[in-house]
């Protein structure tokens, strides 16, 4: 994953409830959140859930599709996944942020965001003109969702997407095939491909763990906006 300007000031902080039957502490309790269109960021959003249950939180994975059944007060840090369609995030996403900001904004976030361009900035093969455009336009299409939300999270997080031709109808695969070939992915629409870097989601998700285990939220460099 590509290094971003986008290093956002959050006022986000972690406080802790102890129970008074508890023998110790409960567990951090963390909402991940996603929106998706062909299911590849659910599966992103269930990969980084895993690995927080693994390193001993309580996690629930929620789609922002439909109307959300409790307040997002329930948790003491969310993990918002959303892709890009068309330069811009999915609109059940936007409109989830603009409708519980205050709620996020007292918390530790992430926010992923899904992108072909995130794939483009991080081929191996790209020359440092195309390395710089992708991006930019990666930093671009954040800067539209922070400007249309007017919200910034603790951190954020690049994610390479996926072609998944087998999804798309004949209008969509033709639009996806030609943004490919600007980016310099896969054209042969007859299979998918995904270019998500688990890895890294791996050690994003221990970053974020180590940040909620700290319980500190150390001071951040403002978001930069083009």
């Amino acid at each position: 994953m590509t290094t971003s300007p986008f290093n956002p000031l959050g006022p986000a902080h972690y406080a802790p409830k102890h129970e008074m039957d508890s023998p110790g502490p409960p567990a951090i309790r963390v909402g991940v959140f996603y929106a998706t269109r062909e299911g590849h960021t659910q599966h992103v959003a269930e990969h980084v859930a895993a690995d927080l249950r693994d390193r001993g939180f309580d996690v629930d994975i929620v789609s922002v599709r439909g109307r959300f059944p409790f307040p997002l007060s329930n948790y003491s840090a969310a993990v918002l996944a959303a892709s890009v369609h068309g330069g811009r995030h999915e609109k059940e996403m936007v409109q989830f942020v603009k409708d519980h900001r205050s709620e996020l904004d007292r918390m530790t976030t992430a926010f992923l965001s899904m992108t072909l361009s995130e794939a483009g900035a991080e081929r191996h093969d790209a020359t440092p003109a195309q390395h710089e455009q992708f991006v930019r336009d990666v930093d671009d299409m954040l800067g539209k969702f922070f400007e249309e939300t007017d919200w910034l999270p603790t951190f954020t997080r690049p994610v390479a997407g996926a072609l998944l031709y087998s999804r798309y109808n004949f209008l969509v695969r033709l639009v996806m095939r030609n943004i490919a070939k600007r980016v310099g992915a896969e054209t042969d629409t007859s299979r998918d491909y995904v270019y998500t870097d688990w890895k890294e989601l791996d050690n994003f998700a221990g970053q974020f763990a180590q940040r909620l285990r700290d319980g500190t939220h150390a001071a951040l460099q403002p978001a930069l906006f083009f």
